[in-house]
């Protein structure tokens, strides 16, 4: 039974975005593996708090992950 943990900050998605990745990363597995696993395949979404996650010694906010990615 595949497991598949992701971490997103707390809020990051809504329930329709998590609803999404579920099912595409449920979709991922089960075309590397095999068909048969997708009824036992695992994904869970933890949320992290902002301050709660950090990079380079560095406490990060989703604030702060946006404005990584615009560089």
């Amino acid at each position: 039974m595949p497991l598949i943990e992701i971490k997103m900050f707390k809020n990051e998605l809504d329930k329709n975005q998590s609803a999404t990745l579920i099912e595409k990363v449920t979709d991922a597995v089960t075309e590397v593996t095999s068909e048969k696993l997708r009824a036992v395949t695992w994904v869970v979404i933890q949320e992290v708090n902002n301050g709660h996650w950090g990079v380079g010694g560095q406490a990060l906010a989703l604030d702060d992950v946006k404005k990584m990615m615009d560089e």
